[in-house]
């Protein structure tokens, strides 16, 4: 059977990808030949193709419009997202009508995150309430002890969206600030330099996506790792942007960080406030922006505690040890007589 769509108004290239490499992926999933020329796609296989092909294309040709860029993960994501939609129609559960331009809701409603390495589960009510939240609100802080699973399940909800296609990008930033020790005694570029304080969010995306393809992301700017002072100035669409060790932004790297957030987008920010590194003069734009923003619709604040650290019981009793410390000097700063 062949048939003809209309793909005039689009670039060949940003559709098609270099050498047609989005051909190449459809190629896995379909037998149908298809032809860019003259502005139509040109298609010739089995009618029972037709339909979902059509979809296809018109999934892509529409995410060309608004100016996305059309990747093979991307082309992948759409076909397979497209077949679990028919797989839940046809499994006679009738699937919610969507709002036009509205995006599925993400694996995290379920309660788990499926990436291409693991699944990934919350181990924890508060780990849980905060993939639901990372699913529904538009910024997301959350605040609380290392090994609670702030960033790595941050990552982990981002790849999830990336991959089926409801983001086009994922951007994960961190203030450069030292503790104890200064950027200029490290050697090498710049880039070697910032790259020690990105470590982490590069570990947790390895955990979750093939060395070689979270590499070739990288390289096509699909996946972003820079350091905060990287974000000023931009307009950030369609994307899944984590700020991680966020209690070392001052008030002024807050707002500017909040302010990038575009159309389609979640803004995730996790921070210890136990664990400021910033010189004394500089207040954390996190527990500022805790207090100012709590309040306001579309933005969601979940805490963890020692209770939510998945890490091995030795981390637990060493925050419990630092907790015990903190809270003896407060009591000793409260019993002191006041001056004068």
């Amino acid at each position: 059977m062949r048939y003809l769509i209309p793909a005039e108004d689009v670039d060949q290239v940003e559709l098609l990808g270099p050498a047609d490499i989005n051909l190449t992926t459809l190629a896995r999933f379909y037998r149908t030949y298809v032809v860019y020329r003259d502005g139509l796609l040109r298609l010739s296989g089995p009618r029972s193709e037709k339909k979902e092909l059509e979809e296809v294309f018109q999934r892509l040709i529409a995410r060309c419009r608004r100016g996305e860029r059309v990747t093979p993960e991307l082309v992948e994501a759409e076909v397979r997202r497209l077949r679990e939609e028919r797989r839940v129609g046809l499994d006679g559960e009738e699937p919610e009508p969507k709002e036009k331009g509205k995006k599925l809701p993400p694996a995290a409603e379920m309660g788990v995150i499926h990436t291409p390495r693991k699944t990934i589960a919350p181990k924890s009510e508060n780990q849980r309430r905060y993939l639901e939240e990372i699913s529904r609100s538009d910024i997301i802080f959350a605040i609380g002890p290392a090994g609670t699973g702030k960033t790595y399940l941050a990552v982990a909800a981002a790849v999830s969206a990336l991959i089926s296609g409801r983001c086009s990008r994922i951007i994960l930033t961190r203030p450069a600030v030292e503790a104890g020790e200064s950027l200029g005694y490290l050697p090498g570029t710049f880039k070697e330099k910032i790259d020690p304080y990105l470590r982490p969010l590069y570990d947790a995306l390895f955990d979750m996506l093939p060395l070689e393809r979270t590499q070739r992301l990288i390289e096509q700017e699909v996946i972003e790792v820079a350091p905060l002072a990287f974000m000023r100035g931009r307009t950030l669409s369609d994307a899944y942007i984590i700020l991680d060790e966020a209690q070392n932004t001052t008030s002024t790297q807050m707002k500017m960080f909040l302010t990038r957030l575009g159309w389609n987008s979640r803004a995730i920010v996790t921070g210890d406030v136990t664990q400021i590194d910033l010189s004394h003069q500089h207040t954390s734009g996190l527990v500022e922006a805790e207090k100012l923003l709590a309040n306001i619709p579309g933005i969601a604040i979940i805490y963890f505690d020692k209770g939510d650290v998945i890490r091995p019981p030795l981390v637990s009793e060493i925050i419990k040890a630092y907790e015990r410390r903190d809270t003896g000097k407060r009591q000793k700063e409260e019993e002191k007589p006041a001056a004068g």
